[in-house]
């Protein structure tokens, strides 16, 4: 499951005085406001390891790193309407990927599994990764004096992660078939 979650790199109110990042990160918006920094870009698999990642400004469309991101990756791939696009998903098949994702209300009926409406169905396991990552191993925070610390930060806050032997995952016998 691909998303992307945003690092502010300031407080909104600084924005103008910020000197750190000047030239490298971007004004974003998000469901819940404006940001100055970066997103991070990420896909995990059910058992919620981080399978690849990327770091863009954060003005960049979520869609836009998912083809380097699955670069080595086959199979199905499951996300959420922010990744809806005919040419994405016709570009990903032709690597090898065939993404599936919910429909928006207005458009046609598209056939799906019922593991493949299930696995939608609970796409929060990506979220509860995110959470972990910013407040469990502290990757998004505003005090950062350089890049270079804050791509250390970063990358420590992963590389801390991934070795944790408990991660959220998704519980297959409890949701697979229970809202069918």
């Amino acid at each position: 499951m691909p998303d992307s979650t945003p690092i502010a790199v300031c407080d909104n109110l600084r924005i103008r005085r910020h000197k750190v990042f000047d030239g490298i990160a971007e004004r974003g918006k998000t469901s819940t406001g404006w940001f100055f920094g970066f997103k991070l870009h990420v896909i995990i698999n059910h058992l919620g390891e981080i399978l690849s990642f990327r770091l863009t400004p954060g003005n960049t469309d979520d869609r836009k790193p998912l083809p380097e991101l699955i670069k080595d990756l086959s199979g199905c791939l499951y996300a959420d309407k922010g990744y809806l696009s005919a040419s994405l998903k016709q570009q990903l098949k032709t690597m090898g990927i065939n993404l599936i994702t919910n429909i928006k209300k207005k458009m046609k009926p598209v056939e799906q599994t019922c593991f493949d409406k299930a696995i939608l169905r609970h796409g929060s396991v990506i979220e509860t990764v995110f959470d972990e990552l910013k407040n469990l191993f502290q990757i998004a925070h505003t005090r950062h004096r350089s890049p270079a610390n804050f791509v250390v930060n970063l990358l420590a806050g992963l590389v801390a992660y991934c070795l944790i032997p408990s991660k959220p995952k998704y519980r297959w016998q409890e949701h697979l078939f229970k809202h069918n």
